[in-house]
């Protein structure tokens, strides 16, 4: 029998949620960080949504936000013209760094001592996060604002997407362009996986892959609707995508088969993103809220629990409601197990009233 999606609804941020990033699977699980444009970039549990912290101290929306591989760093970017670094683990902002205009995008190399920024002044700054009073190497080439921008190759290359059209691929020792992709319309998004080195981009209703060191063509895939954001799944079976149809897509990889699709935002889908294991996948919306969804549908997994009835009936897919009640969709039919006082099929968390994580 099918079983039904049943996502997971964080909320907790006023304006649209812009950008997410996981970070990679440390001792403590795997966490997830959302940008908005209400200025308050927050930090989650990966596998659950739970809220941790928000990090305090931008004056303007937050356009991208990162964790570094063992998530004890995050990195955002923002409209009052600042790149900030915190300390994930206690909240605390560890540096600020001024731009001339506002930035879009930030990305740790590997090692975490450096940040790649890129925005509105058409510029790929590189900083050490070692020595922060130290001027920037900059990389100029783009000829508009900067939407994404991304280590490759092992940190020695740079990948950019720009609103000029472009795509293009740097030498980080030389700083000097190996190759342009042009296109018809503006990237709305670029991820990049580095096993098997590829590059993730959508424009206008298509989905593209790429070879990550040559940008030579994998293969494209249409979407039913104009897509802004799209991600490959680590085992690279298949791969998801969101847009400005409110709906959630998963294609197979191999085949382009749409596999299946839903509707769980009330507004567009600004970005999505499979978390480390593959277990789930995140998505951010014009709605303000990020919803996790399950890879595998009615797997036991975070706060999902599967029970096949014992005589008969069909399985149900189970999630524990804010107040520890048991509460279920089957077949469409929600029920509940405990507590009838409860109505909703997705799992809702209200974050405590703000304070640094």
């Amino acid at each position: 029998m099918a079983m039904r999606q049943t996502p997971l609804t964080c909320s907790g941020h006023t304006r649209p949620v812009v950008d997410l990033a996981f970070s990679g699977i440390t001792p403590y699980g795997y966490f997830l960080i959302s940008a908005c444009k209400d200025g308050k970039p927050m930090l989650r549990q990966g596998d659950t949504g739970d809220w941790i912290g928000t990090f305090l101290g931008h004056k303007g929306a937050v356009w991208g936000a990162t964790l570094n591989t063992d998530a004890t760093k995050a990195a955002t970017a923002a409209a009052d013209f600042t790149a900030k670094v915190w300390d994930a683990v206690s909240g605390d902002e560890v540096l600020s760094l001024a731009h001339k205009h506002i930035v879009k995008t930030v990305s740790f190399t590997q090692d975490s001592n450096c940040l790649l920024t890129g925005g509105n002044d058409k510029l790929l700054r590189i900083y050490d996060l070692s020595n922060p009073e130290a001027a920037p190497q900059e990389i100029a080439g783009h000829t508009s604002a900067i939407k994404k921008a991304l280590w490759c190759n092992n940190d020695k290359q740079i990948l950019s997407a720009a609103d000029d059209k472009t795509i293009r691929l740097w030498n980080r020792s030389s700083m000097e362009e190996v190759k342009t992709l042009t296109f018809d319309t503006s990237v709305s998004s670029m991820e990049y996986v580095a096993d098997g080195e590829i590059v993730v981009i959508t424009y206008g209703k298509t989905i593209a892959f790429y070879n990550a060191l040559s940008l030579e063509l994998i293969k494209t895939v249409e979407a039913p609707a104009p897509i802004n954001s799209a991600s490959l799944h680590p085992d690279k079976d298949f791969f998801v995508a969101g847009g400005e149809d409110f709906k959630l897509y998963k294609f197979d990889y191999s085949t382009k088969e749409e596999l299946e699709s839903y509707k769980g935002h009330f507004g567009p889908v600004h970005c999505v993103r499979f978390s480390p294991d593959g277990e789930l996948y995140a998505s951010g919306s014009e709605d303000g809220t990020l919803r996790l969804w399950q890879t595998a549908v009615g797997k036991t997994y975070g706060l999902w629990k599967c029970v096949l009835p014992e005589l008969g009936g069909s399985a149900a897919n189970i999630l524990p409601d804010t107040t520890g009640h048991l509460q279920t969709s089957v077949d469409g039919v929600h029920a509940l197990m405990e507590d009838l006082g409860a109505e909703n099929s997705e799992q809702l968390y209200t974050p405590t009233p703000e304070i640094k994580a």
